[in-house]
C-alpha cells in the first residue's frame, strides 16, 4: 500500500482514531469499574460493622463479651463467608477475632492491629501473607456506659482483581480485533468512496492527443466528485477545441504557403539562371533559393505532421515485410552517405511482417538514416539492424557520431527541437524530423526510443509484429 496515498492517511488516521477512544473508554470503564466495586464491597463491610455494633455491642454491659463473640461467630459465620471480623476494645484487648476461613484463603492471625484509634468510619487495604489483600472497614463504637469498641470487618479482594482481570483481559482480546475490524471496514468503506476517483485517474491516462474526444466517467453521488469529473470533461471539451483549431490552423497554413513558395521558388531558378545576371547576383538569388528550398521543406514537414495528427497514417494499411523495407531503403540512402564517406550497412532477418502504411513507415527509415548520416564525422559508419526479438519487430539505426547530450535525450522528438551541436552542422534542420518520426511511431502503436554512448547514438523502433490471417 502506498502509504502517502489518501486512502491510507484517511485509513491510518480513522483507525488512529477510533483506536484512540476505544482506549479512553475501556481505561475509564476499567477505572470505574474498580472504583464502584472497591466502594460497594467497603460499604458493604461497613454496614456489616455497625450492624454489629448496633445490635450486639450496645447491651454488651448485660450479656457479656463472651455472648457477644458467640453471637457474631453464630450469626455472620465469617469462616464459613470467607469474611474477617474482629472487636477490639480501647485498652487494646480483644473480644473477637474470626478464624481463617475454611478455604484457607487468607489467615486473619496475620492482621496487624490498629496502630492508632480511630477517631471516625475507615477503610483500608491490608496485604496478608501469600499475596492476599484484605479490604477492612473500621467503625469506632461508644456504649451507653461510655465504653469504646472498635469493629473491624473485612473481605478479601479476589472476586473484585478476578472480575477486573477478566474485564482486562476482555478489552486486551477485543481492541485488536476491534482496531482490525475497523481498519479493514474503513479500507474497504474509503475504497468504495474513492473508487471514482481510480476511474477518473485511469480514464485521464488513456486520453492523449488523438482521443481528446473522449470523456472521463462521470460519477453521479450529487457530490464533490461529480462536479470534478464534470469540471474536467469541460476543461478536456476546450482543450480538444484548441488542439483541433490548433492543427487546422497548421493545416491550412501549411497548404496555403505551398503554392507561394513554389511560385517563388520557380521564379528564383529561373533568374538564377539568366546568363546576363552578374555573379554576385546569381550568388545572393541562389542563397535566396535555398532558403526558399528549406521553407519548402519545413512546410512539407509541417503538413505531414498536421495529416498524421489527424490520423492519415491509418487509412491505408498493409501486410508487409519491413525488412525488405530497411533493406531497399538503405540502399537508396547508401547513396547521399556516399558523398561523406560513411560506410552504411545492413544486418535484417527476413520474413518480419508488420502491419501499417508502407510509405509512412519507409520516412521513418530514411528520417532516422538520414539522421545518422547528417551527424557522422565523415569516413564513420551507420548501421541498420532488423530484428524479431519477444513477438516484436525491432528496427535499430547505430552512426559512430557526434552522439546526443544527456539533458537533450528526453526532447530530441520534441517539434522545432535542435541540439546545439547539431546547428552548427546542419543550418538547414528545422528540427521536425524525428517529430515526424515519433508521430508516425505513435500512429503504428510501435514505440521509438533514442539512445547516446561514448563514440555515437542509436536509435531504436518497436513494432508489433502481424501473423498472417488464416483464409476463411
Amino acid at each position: 500500500m502506498i502509504t502517502r496515498s489518501i486512502r491510507f492517511r484517511l485509513v491510518a488516521w480513522y483507525a488512529g482514531l477510533l483506536t484512540g477512544v476505544f482506549l479512553l473508554l475501556g481505561a475509564l470503564m476499567y477505572s470505574n469499574l474498580k472504583h464502584f466495586l472497591e466502594s460497594d464491597l467497603a460499604q458493604s463491610q461497613a454496614r456489616r460493622a455497625r450492624q454489629i455494633a448496633d445490635t450486639l455491642l450496645a447491651r454488651v454491659s448485660q450479656t457479656g463479651a463472651a455472648y457477644v463473640a458467640a453471637e457474631v461467630k453464630d450469626l455472620y459465620e465469617p469462616e464459613v463467608n470467607d469474611r474477617f471480623i474482629r472487636i477490639t476494645r480501647s485498652d487494646g484487648s480483644v473480644v473477637y477475632v474470626s478464624q481463617p476461613p475454611k478455604d484457607h484463603s487468607f489467615d486473619p492471625t496475620g492482621l496487624a492491629s490498629l496502630s492508632a484509634w480511630p477517631a471516625k468510619e475507615s477503610f483500608r487495604k491490608q496485604l496478608l501473607p501469600g499475596n492476599e489483600t484484605l479490604l477492612v472497614a473500621a467503625v469506632p463504637y461508644r456504649t451507653p456506659d461510655g465504653k469504646s469498641y472498635v469493629v473491624e470487618v473485612g473481605a478479601p479482594l479476589d472476586p473484585v482483581e478476578t472480575m477486573l482481570d477478566r474485564l482486562f483481559l476482555q478489552l486486551a482480546l477485543g481492541l485488536p480485533i476491534t482496531v482490525l475490524v475497523v481498519i479493514v471496514g474503513g479500507y474497504l468503506l474509503v475504497g468504495r468512496a474513492l473508487a471514482p476517483v481510480d476511474r477518473i485517474a485511469r480514464k485521464a491516462e488513456q486520453i492523449t492527443q488523438h482521443n481528446l474526444s473522449e470523456r472521463l466517467p462521470v460519477a453521479h453521488t450529487a457530490d464533490e466528485l461529480e462536479r470534478l469529473s464534470l469540471s474536467l470533461n469541460l476543461m478536456i471539451a476546450r482543450l480538444e477545441d484548441a488542439f483541433l483549431n490548433s492543427k487546422r490552423f497548421v493545416a491550412d497554413a501549411s497548404h496555403e504557403l505551398r503554392t507561394p513558395l513554389t511560385a517563388m521558388r520557380a521564379e528564383l531558378e529561373t533568374v538564377a539562371s539568366d546568363s546576363r545576371l552578374k555573379p554576385e547576383l546569381r550568388e545572393s538569388f541562389g542563397s535566396m533559393l535555398e532558403e526558399v528550398e528549406r521553407l519548402t521543406r519545413i512546410v512539407e514537414q509541417l503538413l505531414t505532421l498536421s495529416r498524421l495528427d489527424a490520423g492519415e497514417a491509418q487509412a491505408d494499411w498493409a501486410r508487409f515485410d519491413l525488412a525488405d523495407l530497411a533493406v531497399t531503403t538503405a540502399e537508396q540512402m547508401s547513396l547521399l552517405a556516399e558523398d561523406k564517406g560513411i560506410k552504411v550497412s545492413s544486418d535484417v532477418k527476413q520474413g518480419i511482417m508488420v502491419e501499417g502504411d508502407r510509405a509512412r513507415l519507409k520516412q521513418v527509415v530514411v528520417n532516422l538514416l538520414d539522421n545518422a548520416i547528417k551527424y557522422t564525422p565523415e569516413k564513420g559508419a551507420v548501421h541498420l539492424r532488423v530484428a524479431n526479438q519477444n513477438g516484436h519487430a525491432i528496427l535499430e539505426v547505430f552512426d559512430n557520431g557526434i552522439g546526443i547530450p544527456e539533458d537533450a535525450l528526453p526532447h530530441v522528438f520534441d517539434r522545432f527541437f535542435r541540439v546545439d551541436k547539431a546547428r552548427t552542422r546542419d543550418p538547414g534542420g528545422a528540427g521536425l524530423g524525428l517529430s515526424i518520426v515519433k508521430s508516425i511511431c505513435t500512429a503504428h502503436g510501435a514505440t521509438v526510443e533514442a539512445h547516446s554512448y561514448r563514440g555515437g547514438s542509436s536509435f531504436r523502433v518497436t513494432l508489433p509484429i502481424t501473423r498472417a490471417r488464416k483464409p476463411q
